[in-house]
């Protein structure tokens, strides 16, 4: 049931010749307090309209509205504060999430067009990191909440596999590696002599010209450098998808920069033969001065291309190759200037659909307030994170139910969820601080808090002996716990469509949260087992809170786990 349609529709029999419906729909709001009522129209609009006061168009237009949805109303200054029948609603609700569970707040918007969404995009030889973990997961999320609205997203890891780093790294084993200790733990040891080269340099600056010469035989084709760089590739994919599994993201591609090695010269031809490059002491550059940007450096005097010329050849590959309706980046806010660049060249090539390439930016993790730094080494492994999330997960599981069956699986389910909706809970680009034993607590606005209170809800329905109903029944409750759950579930959809409109998953980890807080409230004043006239009615609404809370956490790419 969508009330706000139906009480714009009330409010059109009287408005009809100042404001079309979707109008009166769009200036409906919800109070902040629950006291003013479930609904309200603000009157400022219509000021000039009626050439009155506010207040005075509120009092003229207030009494007169009606609808079969409205149990009372209110007019307090400029507003017209509406209180729905909360039978008919709770009922309605209840019975649309009952008959479809899952599905409920599908929406057809994207009409199954394809989104390729770039993410997580991990460098080969370097560790997953903290730092990767906000791509990776906010792409996961998007990637669920374009599917969640019709849309068929593509997950791409666009894999950093080629680069001078190669060089130096291909280097430093060279001078200092083994193939055994490579083997054994292949990112910490490869991490162990990118760090040190760069240690040696700063005293040696002739490595830094050994490492050129080898990236430059790796371009070339050298037999050994290619070996090498093939290894460390393979060895370092297969270590990320350690990471991978344990997040349970799984990607349609993982094309990364060596991808387009030669689809390249196909960029500077384009351009070229569009007039679009010219000269800047012996480099190619696009000029984007109309558009307050720098100059795109295509092509180095030496003629080496550059990650603008690599992220051309990739638009255009994806959209020769999925003739996407969106195509999203989700890398740091640090590559605004970058990505703007990108869809000026794209624009000026006469690309229209330049437009449907978006940047999805976000802020920083932290540790004690400091951007951390691989070359440095001062860098917190994600898998390391994962594990004591995990470990600190069954600690807590063994204190409050030692009997609980499968603990293990269980605490990684409860302990990597946890650093997920950690992410997730905050603003996409909001930098935040992390400290693993704030993040995996069963009270406060966490993840473990919204899988405890599912878990609950579930061993509601299980002692019940409950595990449908049938839709056709009158679900009809009217206390006000129940109604702030009833208005939770209700505006799922429109919740779906905020955080689709917005790229921003933070919207489904806070309906969550709120809608695990208000559940908890009404499970504390509200006997659900006790037989009475409402008990199959709060029933259902206790189903429909584990089939929602179950959905929020699979879009954010978290188990909901069955008991806790």
């Amino acid at each position: 049931m969508d009330y706000k349609q139906l009480i714009a529709e009330a409010l059109h029999e009287q408005l009809s010749e100042q404001l079309e419906l979707n109008e009166i729909k769009d200036l409906l709001e919800k109070p902040k307090h629950s006291a003013h009522g479930d609904v309200a129209f603000p009157t400022f609009q219509l000021a000039k309209i009626f050439r009155k006061n506010p207040a005075q168009i509120a009092q003229d237009i207030g009494s007169s509205i009606s609808s079969p949805l409205i149990e009372d109303k209110q007019i307090v200054g400029p507003y017209i504060n509406f209180f729905l029948k909360k039978e008919i609603v709770s009922s309605a609700v209840l019975k649309e999430v009952v008959s479809e569970k899952n599905n409920f707040g599908n929406l057809n918007i994207g009409h199954n067009s394809n989104v390729p969404i770039d993410m997580s995009s991990p460098n080969i030889a370097k560790p997953m990191s903290m730092g990767h973990l906000r791509s990776t997961v906010i792409g996961n999320a998007l990637a669920n909440i374009f599917a969640k609205v019709g849309y068929n997203p593509i997950r791409i890891n666009h894999i950093g596999d080629w680069g001078t780093q190669f060089g130096k790294l291909i280097t430093a084993y060279k001078k200092w590696g083994s193939e055994e200790d490579v083997r054994k733990e292949p990112i910490k040891e490869l991490l162990r002599l990118y760090v040190k080269f760069h240690a040696v340099a700063e005293d040696d600056p002739s490595l830094l010209e050994e490492g050129r010469l080898w990236f430059k035989n790796l371009e070339n084709g050298n037999e050994e450098a290619v070996e090498l760089w093939t290894w460390f590739r393979e060895e370092s994919l297969n270590e990320f998808n350690k990471v991978y599994d344990r997040l349970n993201i799984s990607f349609d591609s993982t094309n990364g920069e060596a991808f387009y090695n030669d689809k390249m010269g196909e960029v500077v031809d384009l351009l070229n033969s569009k007039n679009l490059l010219s000269s800047d002491q012996g480099a190619h550059i696009v000029d984007l001065e109309k558009y307050d940007l720098n100059p795109a450096l295509i092509m180095k005097s030496d003629g080496a291309t550059l990650y603008m010329t690599r992220d051309l050849a990739a638009a255009l590959y994806r959209k020769n190759t999925y003739n996407f309706a969106q195509s999203l980046y989700v890398v740091g806010q640090e590559q605004s200037n970058h990505f703007n660049q990108l869809k000026a060249v794209l624009t000026e090539a006469d690309f229209d659909w330049a437009n449907d390439i978006h940047h999805i930016p976000f802020g920083l993790i932290t540790k004690d307030g400091k951007k951390l730094s691989t070359r440095k080494g001062k860098v917190v492994l994600l898998e390391d994170v994962l594990t004591e999330a995990h470990n600190l997960a069954l600690k807590q599981i063994e204190e409050k139910n030692p009997d609980l069956p499968n603990k293990e699986i269980v605490a990684e389910q409860v302990g990597v969820g946890a650093v997920v909706f950690h992410d997730l809970k905050n603003d996409r680009l909001n930098n935040f601080d992390f400290t693993i034993e704030e993040v995996v607590q069963f009270e406060g606005e966490t993840g473990p808090y919204v899988q405890y209170t599912r878990a609950r809800a579930m061993s509601i329905l299980n002692k019940a002996g409950v595990t449908d109903f049938d839709p056709s029944n009158a679900f009809e409750l009217s206390d006000e716990y129940s109604w702030e759950v009833i208005k939770l579930l209700q505006e799922y959809k429109h919740t779906i469509k905020r955080a689709y409109l917005n790229y921003e998953p933070s919207i489904i980890a806070k309906h969550a949260i709120h809608l695990a807080q208000a559940f908890n409230r009404f499970y504390a004043n509200i006997r659900v087992l006790d037989e009475h006239d409402e008990k199959e009615a709060r029933l259902a609404l206790v189903l429909a809170t584990t089939e929602v809370l179950k959905e929020d956490l699979r879009i954010l790419g978290v188990e909901a786990p069955n008991e806790m």
